[in-house]
């Protein structure tokens, strides 16, 4: 019975830092690295991929659907991906992911997947084994790492992290659905032509009645007015401050802890992904 083992990086900080700890851990292991492509990613994610495609030494495969967004959001009657119905996920991460491993499998392969949930994330449950020749590992959360320890593994092999962590929490397409709203202004100023694209495909989407905006409550036609988004911006300046007032500050330290979007509105990681692409 032949074994194989595969990686999944979404681009984010968490994957990235169980693929350097595996490497660490247990460089003798034949790990496969992968990465679902969207077509609707990030710049910085891109970037990010080559950076760590060249401390493992080894390429990334680039997993591309069949099929693109445009071909899926007809098929679903120009509905939004939303959190109640994440068709993304499914049609444009899992089903090329499913396609890769199938034939494997069905040959009698084992396949071990290591997944990249931090032991601070009790609750959260990542791509489940959907035969029985699949294995699903958690090696941070086996030994017990969390988001500090997360950073802490790519500061120390000198990886670094995505650079959107500067402006956004999550990993993932350009207008994924679980971004915050100050996110998604970050986007209009950061990646103009990428908010466009994302308030022409809602605006399709409510002309064919679709019940659901990219944000929740809000068009992005409305949310990208001067004065909503000056309004934006106080509210999230407001919430940081009282945040950074609440947090010990390490008197080792010159700065108070980073936080991120996440930590301002009150995020539960475990209810505000997908499977695989915040991670």
């Amino acid at each position: 019975m032949t074994e194989r083992h595969i990686l999944g990086l979404s681009g984010g900080r968490d994957s990235a830092a169980l693929a350097v700890y595996m490497r660490a851990t247990q460089p003798n292991l034949p790990i496969e690295y992968f990465f679902t492509d969207t077509g609707k990613e990030l710049p910085e994610v891109y970037t990010f991929l080559d950076r760590l495609e060249g401390f493992l030494g080894k390429p990334i495969l680039r997993l591309n659907p069949d099929r693109d967004f445009d071909f899926w959001l007809e098929e679903y009657g120009n509905f939004l991906p939303s959190p109640r119905t994440r068709w993304c996920t499914r049609q444009l991460k899992l089903r090329p992911l499913e396609r890769w491993i199938r034939p494997t499998l069905k040959d009698g392969t084992i396949i071990h997947s290591y997944v990249a949930i931090r032991a601070d994330e009790p609750t959260r449950e990542g791509y489940q084994a959907t035969h029985q020749n699949m294995r699903v590992h958690l090696p941070l959360r086996d030994a017990g790492i969390d988001r500090a320890g997360v950073i802490d593994i790519l500061q120390q092999a000198d990886v670094g992290e995505p650079r959107y962590y500067e402006w956004r929490s999550r990993s993932g397409c350009t207008f994924c659905f679980f971004q915050q709203k100050i996110e998604w202004v970050r986007l209009a100023e950061r990646h103009p032509k990428a908010f466009e694209e994302a308030v022409r495909y809602e605006k399709t989407a409510l002309e064919d009645g679709s019940p659901f905006t990219w944000s929740q409550g809000e068009s992005l036609t409305d949310l990208s007015q001067p004065e909503r988004v000056a309004a934006i911006k106080a509210d999230y300046t407001r919430r940081m401050e009282r945040l950074r007032a609440r947090r010990r500050r390490n008197p080792l330290s010159g700065h108070a802890p980073d936080a991120s979007v996440d930590d301002v509105y009150g995020i539960d990681e475990a209810e505000g992904g997908c499977v695989i692409c915040h991670k």
